[in-house]
């Protein structure tokens, strides 16, 4: 049985800042990378490094899915959905 945790994650530059949005399977690598401006040419350019929401899935298939969606919506959608659970935009990447 695959017990693998794949997260669907957002970063942001700042409050209301650039956006950045993401599937990893290795979330404390990825914020890694993405910090010392490997993960990704975007963040690198718009220092979007602070994690402001992150949402768990079981399947490849499903993150994927959702990050695609979620690319689709429109931003403001976004800045409701981060500001759900995280009305300051307080950078989560200390949690586990």
């Amino acid at each position: 049985m695959d017990a693998a945790v794949y997260y669907v994650y957002i970063l942001a530059s700042r409050r209301h800042g650039t956006l950045y949005i993401g599937v990893t399977n290795d979330l404390r690598n990825r914020l890694t990378l993405h910090r010392a401006g490997r993960g990704s040419q975007f963040v690198k350019k718009y220092g979007v490094t602070r994690l402001v929401y992150v949402e768990v899935y079981a399947s490849p298939q499903e993150a994927i899915a959702r990050e695609k969606a979620l690319k689709e919506w429109r931003r403001d959608w976004k800045i409701r959905l981060i500001e759900q659970d995280n009305p300051e935009w307080n950078d989560l990447s200390h949690l586990p």
